[in-house]
């Protein structure tokens, strides 16, 4: 139980439950009666590299990231995941978080927002590029990802995203403080400013760490 105990719990047990806010179809997501915000809790855990992975991905500039060491350690992150095709749940949900970016204001920069394709046999470095410029999403504490469909495939397992189709991955938005292993499961019809608080709660420092 040493890794569900913890990273295994949140984001097996807890974020495998983003289902629910999948595509449907491929509709435009819909309020739900659960929490717009629910923290995810969690104990000891083991390694977090080890959970996440190192698998090696690629950035909307084509360069080579392990998700681990180079994407997440250290930073709070707001994680999503979209495909380029996407014409309706995808953009809607990108701009929204650009109006998260936006109402961070001087905290922006200590937030990372995390993109990851649903569709890497279409999505290329540059068709995530043009998608980011497109939708106003070109910042440099943004990065889509994209690569190998089998090293795309573990990491979005691990984070419970993982889906039978490009159409069919969730909405759910998840945000956490990766260095004090604090989670959050965020729907994508939350209030702007309701997602903007909880990243800056968890950029705080935390007390006696």
């Amino acid at each position: 139980m040493n890794l569900i105990n913890s990273i295994g719990l949140a984001l097996g047990a807890g974020l495998l439950s983003s289902a629910v806010l999948a595509h449907s179809g491929h509709e435009q997501p819909q309020p739900s009666a659960s929490p717009a915000v629910q923290e995810v809790k969690g104990g000891r855990t083991m390694d977090a590299r080890s959970y996440f992975t190192d698998s090696r991905l690629l950035n909307q500039d084509g360069q080579e990231v392990r998700f681990y060491s180079d994407v997440l350690d250290g930073r709070v992150v707001l994680l999503n995941v979209i495909f380029t095709r996407c014409e309706d749940a995808c953009p809607l949900i990108t701009r929204k978080l650009k109006e998260v970016r936006d109402a961070l204001g001087d905290d922006a920069g200590r937030v990372h927002f995390v993109s990851l394709s649903s569709d890497p046999e279409h999505d290329s470095p540059q068709a995530l590029k043009a998608y980011a410029r497109k939708h106003s999403a070109d910042d440099p504490n943004w990065t889509f990802l994209t690569g190998p469909k089998d090293q795309l495939d573990v990491v979005l397992a691990r984070l419970g995203q993982l889906s039978r189709s490009p159409q069919e991955h969730s909405t759910q938005l998840i945000a956490g403080d990766v260095a004090h292993k604090r989670w959050s499961k965020i729907r994508p019809d939350a209030p702007v400013q309701a997602i903007a608080q909880r990243l800056q709660l968890l950029a705080e420092p935390v007390a006696g760490r």
